[in-house]
């Protein structure tokens, strides 16, 4: 099947085209996330055109609501949470495609009766019967979701209109569950009509990087081991275990929360090959390529390069906050981890030997994302004995919150003295462009629905990362080998043992 987003390309389009008509059902409709992303993105599509003329959001929930209770709940919510703000004109003209709808998840007959709901809703509109479910719901009902819509035969869509499903993380907690799931999503939607969403891919940095890399001759020379001495990917977050979150986090811990999906799709990015052509299936994969050559590990490679660690109590923005431990609804003898830092090498041929860090950890003193490559020095003899700095280049990209990219070189300080100093050559989206980065789920939705799933992870790509990620949690929790926990304290940047992991190389983490 054609790419759409690639035609339009070929045929000289300087933008995409405007989705078909579509019905939108969100299941997990009063959730945070819809409340919070999902309307707001929405929202700002439709102010900025990019939804079609006729369009119908039905939220499924099992709370006793109806459709103004739902709008004036999502208005107050769209007030705070819109990057556009909000326009009470056109919230009003928005919200008129706004339906709730009352179910049950487990019940094949409130699936039955949300079919009749959608027909209803197609007839009084030119919809072309094209639908699009978000399972945004808690990750058991996954499977439910999909067995009902299979059973209602949501999952074929009459009058030759597509039907797709988009599925938020986590996309299962180990690789078993993950293939279980693969394989109840494949037997009710084809793979082509399957999203597995990750919103770090939509955010415009992520998008950008195969730009940076392919369209630039004075960086794709230089993307490889002969020029890059280590590269680091650092997710911070400032957060610890807020709104209840503790029950979810203890059961799946930094690495199968952040590193298995988000921070995995950025290596895959950053170490990928150039792929044939913009096509889905070109991109993910050569992203497959990466997850397939990163080194196995056993426990003691585990030990030796993955560094596990929980904060304790601590002060952060002035305030005392507990330690993971004493934080509510987590285990009080707890051996899952708020912080993972690791040392990965991919055996193919552009990276033989270069060491790639990956860091995520919860109570750090910011909230960032940022990818660095360090490059290697040149040959140090002309400047050997000069005061100054005789750091190495590095390039940042910026994921989040200020996206954009830097890079740093050396230059000569002005002056009647011969000093070098650091300088950076600073990008951001704002300055540039002079507007602002849409949210990432504003482009991954608009692409769900115009059928690109370029930024959506197929299955052997979720596959690849669980087998990964899974060899480290045997090597943690049933390996006899005993690995230890380490400690930071909150509004640090870790422990001193993910310090150490860098200096065995010569190398430390950047400074965000």
């Amino acid at each position: 099947m054609p790419d759409p987003y690639v035609e339009s390309l070929r045929r000289g389009f300087k933008s995409r085209d405007i989705p078909g008509s579509c019905s939108i059902v969100i299941f997990g409709a009063t959730g945070d996330l819809t409340h919070r992303k999902l309307v707001p993105a929405l929202y700002n599509l439709f102010l900025n055109g990019e939804l079609p003329d006729s369009f119908k959001i039905i939220g499924f929930a099992r709370r006793d609501k109806n459709d103004q209770i739902w709008r004036s709940e999502l208005e107050e919510s769209n007030r705070n949470n819109s990057r556009s703000g909000h326009d009470e004109e056109k919230w009003n003209e928005f919200s008129k495609s706004l339906f709730y709808f009352r179910g049950d998840l487990n019940s094949e007959e409130s699936f039955s009766d949300l079919k009749k709901c959608i027909m209803v809703h197609e007839t009084k509109g030119p919809t072309f019967h094209n639908r699009l479910f978000y399972l945004s719901t808690a990750p058991d009902f996954f499977p439910v979701v999909l067995e009902n819509l299979k059973k209602a035969q949501l999952n074929l869509s009459p009058k030759k209109g597509w039907s797709r499903v988009i599925i938020e993380k986590p996309f299962g907690s180990n690789l078993g569950t993950a293939q279980n799931l693969n394989r109840i999503v494949n037997d009710t939607f084809h793979e082509s009509d399957t999203y597995r969403i990750d919103h770090y891919l939509g955010k415009e940095t992520a998008q950008n990087i195969m730009v940076l890399r392919f369209a630039n001759s004075i960086f794709e020379p230089l993307w490889r081991s002969r020029f890059i001495d280590h590269v680091q990917i650092t997710c911070a977050e400032h957060l610890g275990m807020e709104g209840g979150r503790g029950a979810y986090y203890d059961k799946a811990g930094a690495a199968r929360d952040m590193v298995q999906n988000h921070l995995l799709q950025l290596l895959s990015l950053i170490a990928m090959e150039p792929p044939t052509d913009l096509s889905a299936n070109s991109v993910r994969d050569e992203k497959v390529k990466v997850l397939r050559t990163i080194r196995g590990m056993g426990p003691e490679e585990v030990r030796k390069n993955v560094i596990r660690a929980q904060y304790t109590e601590g002060t952060l923005g002035g305030k005392t906050v507990p330690s993971y431990r004493d934080e509510a609804r987590v285990d009080p003898k707890s051996m899952t981890e708020s912080y993972v830092a690791m040392r990965l090498f991919i055996d193919n041929w552009r990276w033989e030997g270069t060491p790639f860090y990956i860091r995520m950890g919860k109570r750090l003193p910011t909230k960032a994302t940022e990818i660095s490559l360090h490059l290697k020095s040149p040959p140090n003899v002309l400047f050997q004995k000069l005061p100054g700095s005789t750091e190495s280049n590095v390039l940042t990209i910026r994921i989040q919150p200020d996206e954009g990219m830097s890079v740093r070189m050396l230059s000569k300080k002005p002056g009647t003295t011969f000093k070098i100093e650091p300088v950076e050559m600073n990008f951001d989206y704002w300055s540039s462009f002079k507007k602002g980065s849409p949210e990432a789920y504003e482009r991954l939705l608009i692409d769900a629905m115009i059928g690109d799933a370029t930024l959506f992870a197929r299955r052997d790509e979720v596959e690849n990362a669980w087998l990964f990620i899974d060899s480290i949690q045997d090597s943690w929790h049933k390996s006899n080998t005993a690995i230890p926990m380490s400690y930071y304290e909150s509004g640090t940047w870790g422990p001193i043992e993910a310090d150490n992991l860098l200096a065995e190389l010569g190398h430390e983490w950047r400074p965000l």
